[in-house]
């Protein structure tokens, strides 16, 4: 990988991509996409991953907006930009491997400072344009080396990576805690439940999101023997149901540890490695992060009371790209920076989040968070997941309604959902209609589209 990593750089430096520049990338996942990540820090470059599923015309748009010097993309893709493109496929073939193949290697690397930009990653954009979060080499050092401690990675490690790159999760989370400590990578180019249980009996950690461990249960071979060698399950990128915790648990006699981050900051928290994973909540505070839960006003709320996250963290990124006013309003005096996720902090510093404040549903005048409905009616015997959201209502302003997805076992009615949520939740908070769904729509993280 070192040496793959310094023919790259030299192509990249032969195309003209000089310390600063942007190189964004949209290839599929291989071991050449990391080497290329790599080769980018190298030489100083700026590593700018875009998802697969983007289309050329959303493409355009982070083009335009980042300006970088070069795209690498997969062959026979975005010809049409104006900018210079070069092709890189899944085994290699393409012009830029081909330069590469014929390059000099670049054996050095560039000194860099702990401000300078690392990598820049563009946020889904569900409440407007998408955003270019800018990450320093102190922001991805200091996470990956807090990571590596606490989720005590040793030489002997072997990781099962099954996550896309393009994203924190598969490429700093994953990747820099394996390289740190030079372990073995077992690397799958996409999640498919029968390689994975194929290969988990080499492995010793696996990081995946709900959805894969919600497939993984639905195969009979994934048990307890299957995982005997794995001492690690992590689970983040979206929200866990505790009833996967509690059938995880009974299949592997195991507990799968549930951590939360975020594009802008990477990891924030995480449930202990030794101590008690509480189901439902995200753990404790990573070492050097600052945490908060504040009102409106920024002002903290009383411990268990439900408020907006806030934090401050050496991981915690050096802005938006070109979009100053946007980096101050997310700030607050003191360097808090406003996650936008609702939560609150048990008395044991634990947090549970509740949901995403720009998904809250103001109805009636009553302020509503999708999550706390969603966990009660996610344990109604029949029901697989559902997903809560505001629709327009003349009269409430919005009204709560709740699509339900089944999961065949049980017969469930509207009726017995409803009933569910007497007595737990005021009466405002109780969806209008329940809406049956065949699934729920997800980004390429599996998080729900709402």
């Amino acid at each position: 990988v070192d040496h793959r990593s310094a023919c790259m750089a030299a192509a990249l430096r032969d195309l003209g991509v000089a310390v600063g520049d942007r190189v964004v990338v949209q290839i599929d996942k291989s071991t050449d996409n990391v080497a290329l990540y790599l080769a980018c820090l190298r030489i100083g470059a700026v590593f700018l991953p875009l998802n697969t599923a983007y289309t050329p015309g959303e493409v355009a748009y982070f083009v335009d907006d980042a300006t970088p010097t070069i795209v690498v993309a997969r062959p026979g893709t975005l010809d049409g930009l104006a900018v210079t493109i070069v092709h890189l496929g899944t085994d290699g073939d393409g012009s830029f491997a081909e330069a590469s193949d014929r390059a000099d290697p670049f054996d050095e690397v560039t000194e860099r400072g702990a401000d300078d930009l690392a990598a820049m990653l563009y946020t889904s954009g569900t409440t407007g344009r998408s955003k270019g979060a800018m990450l320093t080499h102190a922001n991805l050092q200091s996470n990956a080396m807090a990571l590596h401690d606490i989720w005590r990675f040793g030489p002997d490690d072997v990781l099962l990576h099954t996550l896309p790159i393009f994203h924190v999760h598969g490429l700093f989370v994953a990747l820099h805690c394996a390289m740190l400590g030079g372990n073995e990578v077992i690397f799958l180019p996409k999640f498919d439940v029968a390689d994975v249980v194929d290969n988990l009996v080499d492995a010793t950690v696996l990081m995946a999101v709900p959805t894969q461990y919600t497939r993984l249960l639905g195969d009979a071979r994934f048990d307890a023997a299957t995982c005997a060698s794995v001492r690690l399950f992590t689970s983040g990128s979206a929200p866990m149901t505790e009833a996967v915790h509690a059938d995880f648990t009974q299949r592997t006699g195991l507990q799968i540890l549930e951590r939360y981050g975020m594009t802008e900051a990477g990891m924030i928290t995480s449930n202990p490695y030794d101590g008690e994973r509480v189901p439902g909540t995200v753990g404790f505070p990573l070492p050097d992060v600052d945490l908060r839960v504040s009102d409106d006003t920024g002002a903290p709320v009383p411990t268990g009371e439900t408020g907006v996250v806030e934090i401050r963290s050496p991981g915690l990124f050096a802005g938006y790209w070109q979009m100053p006013e946007k980096t101050a309003s997310e700030h607050r005096d003191g360097g808090w920076f406003i996650t936008g996720d609702v939560g609150s902090v048990d008395v044991e510093g634990r947090l549970t989040l509740e949901g995403r404040s720009s998904d809250m549903i103001i109805s009636g005048g009553y302020n509503v968070y999708p999550k706390e409905i969603e966990m009660v009616l996610d344990e109604v015997p029949g029901v697989l997941e559902t997903a809560v959201i505001g629709v327009p209502h003349p009269d409430f302003g919005e009204a709560v309604v709740a699509l339900v997805v089944r999961d065949g076992a049980v017969e469930v009615s509207n009726t017995a959902l409803a009933a569910s949520l007497d007595g737990v939740l005021a009466r405002f908070k109780h969806p209008k209609s329940y809406i049956a769904v065949d699934e729920l729509p997800r980004n390429a993280m599996s998080k729900v589209q709402k």
